[in-house]
């Protein structure tokens, strides 16, 4: 029952036709939305455990769930220190009997609002070298556009955070959407590409995340978007 993911179903099949107006109203407002109650101490206890490490190159996984990602991010990156940040508290601190490989040290798991999170780390002038959003849910119904991260009004500051910033997901237009916004927000064009598909592209060789286990047995094509932006 493992490879049994569905594939994205929308009657949208090409980037949304409102998405450079809402990217544009969001690009020349002022995101005013209070922060959450427990932000101000997620954020505190995450940039103290990274200074308590030396304050090394910092990589955000934002959205990690269980934190497979962050554990594989830290084990590939070992000079760099990475902060996995997940909504679901019960996702972050449930069991890690499913990793076999030593545990990596330059990293830290924290229950944080994204949108939160992102705000914080700008006004506090902290710019993470890499940047990565891995299979968020794509909303893929067309009037569910705002609730996509391009789409949201969040999404400038996570391009003037700068870094090497990159998206993946199992339905395209989601990535097309992605590349498009960064483009319009930043002048830089991103390299979009699909890499693992169910024939004629070598797969990944170790799944970043739990979906992306799933989706590569399910037969699923993989999507991504990589940039690197100048920080602002």
């Amino acid at each position: 029952m493992f490879a049994n993911s569905r594939t994205v179903a929308s009657a949208q099949t090409g980037p949304h036709d409102k998405l450079a107006e809402r990217v544009a109203r969001h690009r020349d407002a002022t995101f005013r939305k209070p922060l959450a109650a427990y932000s101000a101490a997620a954020f505190d206890a995450a940039i103290a455990a990274w200074r308590d490490a030396g304050g090394a190159p910092l990589i955000i996984d934002a959205g990690c769930g269980v934190g497979e990602s962050t554990l594989r991010l830290a084990t590939q990156f070992p000079d760099h220190f990475v902060i996995g940040i997940d909504q679901s508290e019960s996702r972050i601190v449930r069991g890690k009997d499913w990793w076999g490989d030593v545990w990596p040290e330059n990293f830290v798991w924290v229950r944080a609002d994204l949108v939160d999170f992102w705000r914080q780390l700008y006004d506090a002038g902290i710019r993470p070298v890499r940047h990565y959003i891995l299979y968020p849910n794509p909303w893929p119904k067309i009037g569910q556009l705002a609730r996509r991260w391009h789409a949201h009004a969040v999404f400038p500051t996570v391009v003037a955070l700068g870094g090497v910033l990159e998206c993946r997901s199992n339905w395209g237009v989601y990535i097309d959407e992605f590349a498009l916004a960064v483009t319009w927000l930043s002048g830089v064009q991103p390299h979009v590409e699909v890499w693992a598909a169910p024939a004629g592209v070598e797969p990944v060789a170790e799944p970043m995340t739990p979906f992306e286990r799933k989706y590569l047995a399910s037969g699923h094509g993989l999507h991504r978007c990589v940039v690197t932006l100048p920080p602002r």
